[in-house]
């Protein structure tokens, strides 16, 4: 188990990175295996590691510890002291097992305990999925970079099936589409318990589809789609070039929308800028309302922090919270990973959270000439020079003037902020960060031979620079 648990570890390494796998992988130790019951017990230091590494990485866990120990199902079993005392909480998730490989379909009673909301099987053959009870409307900060989409959500909500159908929310890794998702699941269901609600990811849905196939459960894949009342698919651009899924996936939209089910997708690419995707598929993807999110601004960031730091009982000062918003630019995934990192060393360490401490953990301040700029500003400064804004940015449009604009906007990026090229890659839809770094080079060798575009540049990081108050 200790060589099985190593490579866990170098697993989780090449997914996540040295520095998450250290700061909260390896925080958690292998305690136990019973392999009569398939159960790894994992032991936490407190109560706040074991929450968090339970909310966000238990699905790691299951999925190479299952492979590793070469079984069908996993339990995976975090607790603080004594494993046997009444305060462990227990978070068991079945892989999906040979003979019963379908996906299954969320619903929810009222009245719930535990985090995962609990649901009921729609017949024999279907297992059961969860929404995360913890990402409501309540919960999420709305600001002007996402205030549209959240409103849409709720309306859609008020008049499911008749008002944006389909609704499509579209915006970068990390700005609150999954949020907004498991949101309408859990206001759908507070209403009506008995509501058919199935939150599903894209790699989940694929999965499914292949297994109906495989398996020749077609006829159980169909049927169960038909009932369901509300479907909330997460990031569909990753059903690019998957052929067989889209058609399956076109019919089973068909079926739902002439039904006048409701329909709401997550994004990070607009589908006409979507390669891979069937006309026929980006066309009903855009049937509906469009509704995108943005990079937060400081203002938004600051009210993030606050919010999820008296949600874990912190009372965070406004100079604490403005020096943590300054400092995480690319989304709210990152903000949230910022306050965690600083809470978490409080915490181990029995500090208070204080300017001192947060630059300790994120880092001592930069000068002055180094000041972060946020990604979106960069983004306005570089629309009123080009007269392309986020969207042609992030697009796969290839033609020169917007290639053009994209690669300045990338060169600008590298040069006025601290951050790397995987984040800014990420921020514009770019997975291989090498399409970064040669754009870098390009505009660096171009701004050498063409005084046009170098005094353009300079303008730019005049103008970045007046705004950030260098």
């Amino acid at each position: 188990m200790e060589l099985i648990w190593q490579d866990f570890l170098k697993i989780a390494e090449a997914e996540l990175g040295i520095r998450a796998v250290e700061t909260w992988i390896k925080a958690v130790s292998f305690y136990r295996y019973d392999e009569s019951m398939q159960k790894v017990y994992l032991k936490a230091p407190n109560v706040f590691v074991k929450d968090w590494v339970k909310t966000h990485y238990n699905n790691l866990f299951e999925l190479h510890l299952k492979r590793l120990l070469r079984i069908d199902s996993i339990a995976i079993h975090f607790f603080v002291g004594d494993e046997t005392a009444e305060s462990v909480v227990v978070s068991t998730a079945v892989a999906e097992v040979v003979k019963a490989p379908i996906a299954p379909v969320i619903t929810r009673k009222k009245a719930r305990s535990t985090q995962y909301a609990p649901a009921k099987k729609i017949d024999s053959n279907q297992m059961i999925n969860r929404l995360n009870s913890l990402y409501t409307f309540d919960s999420f900060v709305v600001g002007q970079n996402n205030s549209f989409a959240s409103a849409a959500c709720r309306a859609v909500v008020d008049k499911l099936g008749k008002l944006y159908n389909p609704l499509l929310l579209y915006g970068g890794s990390g700005l609150g589409k999954t949020h907004l998702l498991h949101s309408i699941g859990n206001d759908v269901l507070s209403k009506d318990p008995n509501a058919v609600v199935l939150y599903q990811t894209t790699d989940r849905f694929i999965n499914e589809f292949i297994n109906a196939i495989r398996f020749n459960q077609m006829p159980i894949f169909n049927a169960k789609y038909k009932q369901i009342d509300v479907l909330l698919i997460d990031d569909i651009q990753f059903m690019a070039n998957k052929e067989q899924t889209q058609e399956a996936f076109f019919h089973i939209f068909n079926t739902l929308y002439d039904s006048n089910k409701q329909i709401v997708f997550s994004s990070d690419v607009l589908p006409r800028d979507l390669g891979g995707l069937a006309d026929r598929l980006k066309s009903r993807l855009e049937w509906g309302l469009v509704a995108d999110l943005q990079v937060p601004r400081l203002e938004t960031k600051i009210a993030i922090l606050k919010r999820k730091a008296f949600a874990q009982n912190e009372i965070l000062s406004d100079e604490a919270a403005n020096l943590i918003a300054r400092r995480a630019i690319s989304n709210v995934r990152e903000l949230e990973g910022s306050l965690i990192r600083v809470l978490a060393f409080a915490s181990l360490t029995n500090q208070v959270v204080s300017v001192d401490l947060i630059g300790k953990v994120l880092g001592q301040e930069q000068k002055s000439h180094s000041v972060i700029i946020e990604f979106d500003a960069i983004t306005k400064v570089v629309q009123k020079h080009y007269f392309y804004g986020l969207t042609e940015l992030r697009s796969k449009n290839r033609t020169k003037n917007i290639s053009l604009a994209r690669q300045v906007t990338m060169y600008l990026m590298k040069q006025v902020t601290n951050k790397s090229l995987r984040e800014i890659g990420e921020f514009l839809n770019r997975k291989d960060h090498t399409t970064i770094a040669h754009a870098i080079q390009r505009i660096d060798d171009l701004r050498k031979i063409d005084n046009d575009l170098d005094e353009r540049l300079l303008n730019l990081q005049r103008e970045l620079g007046s705004r950030n108050g260098f």
